[in-house]
């Protein structure tokens, strides 16, 4: 099957990053990293999704959590330096950030956002990250992602 090079793997090649692009099965009802996962065949812990958040002081940022987890709004908040934060509306992503929902990754946004990565993704080799469109992920180490979109590790999930 020929994969067409996305907007992530161009801005991939230039960085010199070495990277893998993994198709998977899109199911328009199920959208979850859980069911790329699934797809995949890996752990969910290792796919991870991109939440775009905004804050009361310092506008747009960007979250990326293991898929399965959510984002614990009062840790974002004070890792970005906010009081308080919100998930932007659906309607927003795309005329933010230039991705879809189930589409959208950290890497290659209309314009760069502080960016903040889930702690967990350092326990790995390489993550899973969305290439930039529905029904393919992007196989990355996650030192490389960081460096790429100049993150910062933190805790971001609700603990379980």
């Amino acid at each position: 099957m020929k994969v067409n090079k996305t907007n992530v793997a161009r801005l991939l090649d230039k960085a010199k990053i070495s990277y893998q692009l993994v198709p998977y099965e899109v199911d328009e009802n199920d959208l979850s990293a859980i069911h790329v996962a699934e797809q995949l065949g890996e752990n969910v812990e290792q796919v991870f999704k991109t939440l775009i958040l905004h804050g009361d002081k310092s506008g747009y940022f960007v979250c990326v959590i293991p898929g399965a987890d959510e984002v614990d709004l009062k840790k974002a908040a004070k890792v970005s330096g906010n009081k308080k934060c919100e998930m932007i509306p659906v309607k927003e992503l795309l005329p933010l950030t230039g991705y879809i929902r189930g589409g959208c990754s950290p890497i290659g946004m209309k314009k760069h956002f502080p960016t903040y990565i889930h702690q967990t993704a350092e326990e790995y080799d390489n993550i899973y990250i969305s290439a930039g469109q529905r029904g393919l992920q992007v196989q990355i180490a996650p030192k490389d992602l960081i460096r790429e979109v100049k993150a910062e590790i933190s805790d971001l999930i609700i603990d379980k």
